[in-house]
Parts: structure tokens; sequence; C-alpha cells
């Protein structure tokens, strides 16, 4: 009878424990509950990644595009060796499913049409990601925190990042007019106010550039339209050298606009303030604006 009462109030314990643990967020496709810490997460977007980072979580499996230095030198440095599972576009099922996740963290823009299959190998948070907005990506991150039993830990960092974005926006000029682009060799797509460097620069006390209508986060614009936007400053990532942007400096459009005839036009790294899209490239595309502004001009 003791045996029996001892083991009665041994698999009481276990659910009781197993209930503490439970969580219940709202992700993109509605509520998503976890009744367990997971310890074999894939992730299958950067900024995903870069939440896990923040609070010292290492994923099993990443979506990095086959190369591994699209994760930022900070983040490979914090969450040591991982698989990758192929492309962010088009991540490989066969090699997720090999890994045994209990956690898959998927984008809603990119993995909406493999969400059943995603849920067939592990339960899947699907989040915002790709085109987020700076305060999206945020939101997102909190989710992730709590879905991995981290809420507490994520509080503070995200705390600590508001923060950090305080003293680099103490460091910088108020409301200067700052547009952001990427350059490839054909084309360049502004970051209008509505995408995630867009929310960054504004989060800095910095002034979005005025691209029209701001309900799409990217615009391909040409050298015309882009003389129509005429930032103050303009930012470049470029993804290839020689870019497109390269080219239009030869073009005469280029002189007039007021970026160039002031030497206000910076190259960054494109990885950082395009891909990443987290709260440890946001610290990272604030230091860059900083060394923008202080730079000699």
């Amino acid at each position: 009878m003791k045996r029996l009462i001892y083991l009665a109030l041994t698999a009481l314990s276990l659910c009781l424990c197993s209930l503490a643990q439970a969580v219940t967020v709202e992700d993109s496709k509605g509520t998503f509950s976890i009744d367990y810490t997971p310890k074999r997460i894939v992730v299958l977007e950067f900024s995903f990644v870069d939440a896990l980072a923040a609070v010292g979580v290492s994923p099993v499996g990443i979506a990095d595009d086959k190369d591994s230095n699209r994760i930022l030198k900070e983040i490979r440095d914090e969450i040591g060796d991982w698989t990758s599972v192929g492309t962010r576009s088009q991540p490989s099922l066969e090699t997720i499913s090999s890994l045994k996740p209990d956690l898959i963290i998927a984008d809603i823009s990119r993995h909406e049409g493999v969400y059943a299959d995603l849920q067939k190998i592990a339960p899947t948070l699907i989040l915002p990601s790709r085109r987020a907005t700076y305060e999206e990506n945020l939101q997102a991150t909190a989710i992730i925190g709590k879905a991995i039993g981290k809420e507490k830990e994520m509080q503070a960092r995200l705390k600590k990042h508001d923060e950090v974005m305080a003293e680099l926006a103490a460091q910088l000029p108020k409301g200067k007019e700052v547009q952001f682009g990427v350059a490839r060799d054909d084309a360049l797509f502004l970051h209008t106010a509505n995408s995630y460097a867009g929310g960054v620069i504004r989060a800095l006390g910095l002034k979005n550039a005025n691209t029209g209508r701001n309900d799409d986060a990217y615009r391909q614009t040409s050298l015309e339209q882009l003389l129509t936007v005429n930032p103050d400053y303009f930012i470049v990532g470029h993804y290839v050298t020689p870019s497109i942007v390269e080219k239009w400096k030869s073009e005469p459009l280029w002189s007039i606009l007021k970026a160039a005839k002031n030497n206000h036009i910076y190259a960054v790294n494109a990885n950082t303030w395009s891909r990443c899209r987290g709260i440890i490239s946001a610290e990272t595309m604030g230091q860059d604006l900083i060394k923008v502004f202080n730079a000699k001009k």
C-alpha cells in the first residue's frame, strides 16, 4: 500500500511539474502551447537565432543559407556549432527531421506554405521576421523567450536593449534624415519607414526619409526615384561590388543628390542591416550610425 501511495504521489508530482512548465503564447497562427522546456530547437530565420543567443540558448539547426558567416560573429561565438538545414527560403525538411527537434521556430512570411509539414516534425512556433517591423521583432523576441522557458531572462535582455539603444541615441544628432537601402548589381531596394531598419533608425532618434507610401517594407528604386526621395544621409549595404550604386556615381543625376553633394553616403554591412533583424543587430546598427556621424567630412 505504501508503495502504491508513493507511486501515485510521484506521478502526481511529475504531472504538476509538467503543468508548471506549460506555457501558451500567441503566434502568427493563433494560440501556441508547449508543456515542456524545449532542448533541441531548429530556427528558420536569422532573427530567431538572435533571440536565442540573447538568452544563451543554442539551436541544434539553423537555416543559415548554407553560409555560417551570415550569422553575426557575436552570435556565432555565443551559440557554438549547429547543423545547417539549408536556406531560409527552402529549408530541408529531411534535415530538420533528422535532428529530432522538440521545437521549430518558423517565419510566417517564408514558411506558411510548409507550416503543416513542419508541424508533423515538431511543435512549430511561427512568427513574423522577413517583413517584420522593429516593433514586431521585439514582440516576437519576447514570445520566443516565453516559449522556450526563458521569459524572465528575455525580459531582462529586452530591458537592457532599451537601455543600450537609449545610450546610442544619446550619441546621435536628433532628427537627422537617414535612408537605408541595399544595392545589388542591377537594383537598389530602399527600406521604408515600415521596414525593420526604418524602425531602428527611429528608435535611435533619427528621422526616416519620405519614400512615399510606406506600406511595403522594401521598394525597388531607380536613380530618378532616389532623387525624389533625396535623403540627407544615405546608408547603403552593398550585396555585390560593384553594385548598381557604384555604377550610378558616373551618372549626371547622381551629383544632384544632397547626400552625394555633402559626402553623406556611407557603406555598411548589408547582412547586419538587412538580413539579421534582431536586437543584437539593432545595437550594431546604432554603433555603425555613431561612426557615420562622427566621420570627418
